[in-house]
Formats: C-alpha cells, sequence, structure tokens
C-alpha cells in the first residue's frame, strides 16, 4: 500500500470513482481511493440508474449533458460496458403549471445545443404505445434520456483511473483522517497509512461519519426508497422497440423498460428515514425490508398511465437507502478551516450528474476554482446552523416533493423559522413576508392589507410583484429604511489595503476618505464571486458590505484570507 499520495479519495462508490477518474484525466495521477468494501457497496448498486439531461439549474444541465455524453467514450477508453440504453425519455405535463415548466426547458435546450421537443399525441404513441394520455395537455422528448448499468459505470471510471495511473484499495476502510501542520493529512488505515495532500470524503452513506473522523458535520439524512420491477409484460414483449422512459411528474413516479417488463420507483409522501444516527459501518450490499403499501398511491396513478402494468406481477423489489441533503442537491467543494478537505456528498440523481460533479470537484482541487459558478452544489450555503432537526424536516420536504415544480425565488417552509432577530416579530406584523438567509429568517416583501401574508411562487408575475413595485418607487422618490442585517460585512486594514482590494474587484476602490463604491469581487478566472459596496472610512481602512448574507460571508472571507497579506475581519452582526 502507497504512503503518500497528492489525493485520497475516501469512498468508492459511483461519484468517488468518477472523482479519481477526473483527476487523473486533469494530469494529477498519484492519487488513491480508498473502500471500506467492494466497490459499489452503500447505494449506488440498488439505484434505478435513469439519466436525463435538463436541470431548472443552467449549468447543472451542462453537467448533466456532460455527464449523458461521456459515458459512451468512456465505455472505449475503458473497455468496461456502462450498459447505456438511450431510448429517449417522455416528459408528461398535466397541469398548466407543468407545460409551462416543460417548454422553457425546450426553450433552453436550444442554448445548450441539446434535443429536447414537443411531441404530438400521436408521436407518444408512435414511440411509447402502451401509454393513456387521455389527460396530457403536452409531452416533451429527450432523445439522449434511459438509463445505464450502476455497477458498470463505476468500474468503468475505475479502470480509466487505473489505467491512467491510479490506485484503488478494497476493503480499506478509513478510521482516522488527522491534519498535519503543514496543511497535509494522514489518512489511517488497519491496512497502513497514506500521508495525502488533500483529503476527499465522497464517502456516500458513510459521509456523515468520515465527516466526524475530521471533527465536523455534514446536514445529511439517510431515506428509504423504493421502486419495483415487474415479471415479463405480453404488451411488451410483443414490440419490436425498447421503449422510452416516462417521466410523469405530476403523477410522482418514474417509469422505464426493464427487460421485457417494466421498472417503476415513487417518492411517495409518507417517507421514512433510516439510520438517523449514523449508517452502520458493516451495512453494505443489503436492502431493507419492503414496504409497498406506502407506494400503492403512486403505483396506482402509474397504472391508470399503462394499464398493462395493473395486470402485472411483481418481479422484486428494491428498498435500498439513500442520503439527502436538506435541498437534495450534491454537497460539494472544500471544508472552509479546514485546509486540503473536500466533500461531494448527499448526490441523488447521480447517474446524471457522476461525471460532472468529478469534474467540478477535481477542476477545485488542481486548478483553484471550478471552471462553472456552482454555488447551488456549494457545501458553503449551509453552516453549523443547519441542525440535525432542520435537516430531517428539509429532507422529508425534499424527498416527499421530489417531483414537485420548483418555481422562482422558491422558498421552502419546512423546518422553519431556525434563527430570528429582535425585530422579527415587528417585521412581521407589519406583513413581513420572510425567506432564509443561511438560518435566518429575514423579511423580502410586506403584504399590504388585504394581501395575504404569504409567498405564492409562479412563473408568472406573482402577488408581490406591484407591491415591491411600490416599494421600489418609494424608495427612488421619498424616503425608507432597507433591513441589511442578512448582508455580509467585512472590515480591511493595513498598509497597502486599498491597493490589494483593487486587484480584487472590478470597480476602482475610493481613492478619498468617506467616499463609496459598488463593485463585484472577482474570482480567480476572473468571474464573479459576488456584489458588494465599499466604503474608504480612511487611508487603509476599508468597509465592505454586500448580498448574499452568511453564505457569502463565509465564502468570501476564506477567498479575501487566502490572498490577504494584511488584516481582514469578518464582522459579527
Amino acid at each position: 500500500m502507497k504512503t503518500h499520495a497528492q489525493v485520497v479519495v475516501i469512498g468508492g462508490g459511483l461519484v468517488g470513482c468518477s472523482i479519481l477518474y477526473h483527476l487523473t484525466k486533469l494530469g494529477w495521477t498519484d492519487v488513491v481511493l480508498l473502500e471500506r468494501d467492494e466497490l459499489t457497496s452503500g447505494s449506488t448498486w440498488h439505484a434505478a440508474a435513469g439519466i436525463h439531461g435538463l436541470h431548472d439549474n443552467n449549468n447543472i444541465s451542462r453537467l448533466q449533458y456532460y455527464t449523458m455524453k461521456l459515458y459512451n467514450d468512456l465505455e472505449k477508453e475503458t473497455g468496461q460496458s456502462c450498459g447505456v440504453h438511450q431510448p429517449g425519455s417522455i416528459y408528461l405535463a398535466c397541469t398548466q403549471d407543468r407545460v409551462h415548466q416543460l417548454r422553457m426547458q425546450s426553450a433552453k435546450a436550444q442554448a445548450f445545443d441539446a434535443d429536447f421537443y414537443e411531441l404530438s399525441p400521436n408521436e407518444i404513441l408512435d414511440l411509447h404505445p402502451l401509454l393513456n394520455i387521455d389527460d396530457v395537455k403536452c409531452a416533451m422528448y429527450e432523445p439522449l434520456g434511459g438509463h445505464v448499468d450502476p455497477s458498470g459505470v463505476t468500474h468503468a471510471y475505475a479502470n480509466g483511473a487505473r489505467q491512467n495511473g491510479a490506485e484503488i484499495y478494497r476493503f480499506t476502510p478509513v478510521v482516522e483522517t488527522n491534519q498535519r501542520a503543514d496543511g497535509g493529512w494522514d489518512v489511517v488505515t488497519p491496512n497502513g497509512n497514506i500521508h495525502a495532500e488533500y483529503v476527499v470524503n465522497a464517502a456516500g452513506l458513510w459521509g456523515r461519519e468520515v465527516a466526524k473522523l475530521a471533527g465536523f458535520e455534514l446536514p445529511l439524512m439517510t431515506m428509504e426508497h423504493q421502486y419495483f420491477v415487474t415479471e415479463e409484460i405480453a404488451e411488451i414483449a410483443a414490440l419490436d422497440q425498447e421503449l422510452p422512459s416516462v417521466a410523469d411528474r405530476d403523477k410522482e413516479y418514474y417509469m422505464r423498460q426493464e427487460g421485457k417488463g417494466l421498472l417503476v420507483g415513487a417518492y411517495e409522501k409518507d417517507g421514512r428515514f433510516w439510520a438517523e444516527n449514523g449508517t452502520p459501518l458493516d451495512f453494505g450490499h443489503e436492502l431493507l425490508q419492503e414496504d409497498m403499501d406506502r407506494i400503492m398511491d403512486n403505483v396506482m396513478r402509474a397504472c391508470d398511465r399503462v394499464p398493462a402494468l395493473s395486470d402485472a406481477g411483481v418481479k422484486r423489489v428494491i428498498n435500498g437507502p439513500m442520503i439527502w441533503s436538506p435541498d437534495s442537491s450534491a454537497l460539494l467543494g472544500p471544508i472552509r478551516g479546514l485546509k486540503n478537505y473536500f466533500v461531494c456528498n448527499g448526490i441523488i440523481p447521480g447517474f446524471s450528474q457522476s461525471a460532472g460533479l468529478g469534474l467540478t470537484l477535481a477542476q477545485w482541487i488542481v486548478e483553484g476554482e471550478p471552471e462553472l459558478d456552482m454555488f447551488p452544489w456549494d457545501v458553503a450555503r449551509f453552516g453549523n446552523w443547519a441542525t440535525k432537526a432542520y435537516t430531517k424536516a428539509r429532507a422529508l420536504d425534499s424527498y416527499s416533493s421530489r417531483f414537485r415544480i420548483h418555481f422562482p425565488n422558491e422558498e421552502r417552509e419546512s423546518g422553519r423559522p431556525l434563527k430570528t432577530r429582535p425585530v422579527y416579530e415587528m417585521q412581521k406584523s407589519m406583513g413581513g413576508v420572510f425567506g432564509l438567509s443561511y438560518g435566518w429568517e429575514h423579511p423580502h416583501w410586506y403584504a399590504k392589507q388585504g394581501v395575504e401574508q404569504k409567498d405564492g411562487f409562479s412563473f408568472e408575475r406573482p402577488a408581490w410583484f406591484n407591491i415591491m413595485g411600490e416599494e421600489a418607487i418609494a424608495l427612488r422618490e421619498s424616503v425608507g429604511v432597507v433591513d441589511t442585517s442578512n448582508f455580509a460585512k467585512y472590515e480591511i486594514t493595513g498598509a497597502g489595503a486599498g491597493a490589494w482590494l483593487d486587484k480584487l474587484v472590478a470597480n476602482h476602490v475610493p481613492k478619498e476618505n468617506g467616499r463609496t463604491c459598488l463593485t463585484p469581487l472577482l474570482s480567480l478566472r476572473g468571474g464573479i464571486a459576488g456584489d458588494f459596496t465599499i466604503a474608504r472610512l480612511a487611508e487603509d481602512r476599508f468597509f465592505m458590505i454586500g448580498g448574499g448574507g452568511e453564505p457569502q460571508k463565509n465564502i468570501t472571507a476564506a477567498f479575501l484570507s487566502s490572498f490577504c497579506p494584511q488584516k481582514v475581519w469578518s464582522l459579527n452582526r
């Protein structure tokens, strides 16, 4: 076993192997993966492994298309089959909001040079003759949609990494991660120790346990998830084509062909937590007790959609654990305060995102920053305020509303309020409608008399549109008070502070005391890392305030401190 490596990746599931592969593709070949059991142990091996491209976030869409397109290239490069099936995916809309969402995604697909287009009723039935489409208002088709083989994809990443020089050690659990004074890490296992410059926690179901070895908590919660596979269905056996998968999100299930039968899965309202206090260390390729009654409402809606399903026998039921973040998106990136420690955890649509996650994290380690702005995945969006109770409430909400439409500016209420300021009750009595800002309740707008004190999310103009317009006019023409207590605040002092700030922001900082400027903060690649107002208080003393609340505070303080030869104070509220 090696005693030194540039990077040690902990976890040999799908995403861990993808990270290892992408590190080698960026030229770092002195890298190691440690897996406590066999590759794919945990939640990878029992996944339904669907793949799709479009996402509500454009950069995530880019990475999902990258992932989908890589699988065929990975097969050629490694000789390992990924079991790629791409008969396409049909997306059904049974409500007007879903129609709106799908047509927006169709328009966005053009920007990605992707095929995602509307089908006529006859075209739907040509592709999938078993569907009942009486209640369908709109259907879209994604030709690259489908599924892959979980084990095949994982081993293809592993083989590609090995071919490029990486080493993989199975049956090598990590029992300690100890940071050295130089920022490196001693990774301790029963089979020997490795001194690593960087550590990556990609431990999947054991992400919480591995995080605790380094002295911090990750907001993750394990939940059960079920799908089943039917016996052969005569109507499918008679076809000379593979049926496209069906994304019937208004009816809250997913479906695809498996052999000559169907695979059907659901995210039911009555979700179940599992191993809340920690994943058992001896868990590996086991499944959980099935409970089909819990998803029967979803299954009956699937039977309405495909009547042939009603008479099909069930061949097997898969009930396996998945690990969720509070918003069902990945926890990705460096842990602030721990030098050279990265995480990639809480992955739900792993087979649509595996290559994108691996590429992004590899770029973060090798190049200092990913190519794309990936704040929706950045682990820094959560802090110590994300308690276990909050994480449980949010995970259940995210699970049970997995296929719900996410509207622009949407705020979820589960797990809230978590933290409130002394002025909260007064703002609430004035009609304040609140959102979450790094754990704090913060007013977004104020409902007038006769207007419901609640957000109503929509693809069209919501109730607050005109009210906020009136607020803006009042501030412009008269006077008002704006609560900026959720903004990040910094004081930068020391000789040359102004010249140093000038190198980090796009605008020139003020040259005269008492003056202010508005300016973006630049990222390492020259992109925008934040938007700030900078005031010059004295020759070598500047005050900086910016939108984004404490997530911005957390990221920006670390960013500034890594470059600043002077002193950066992150101020309390």
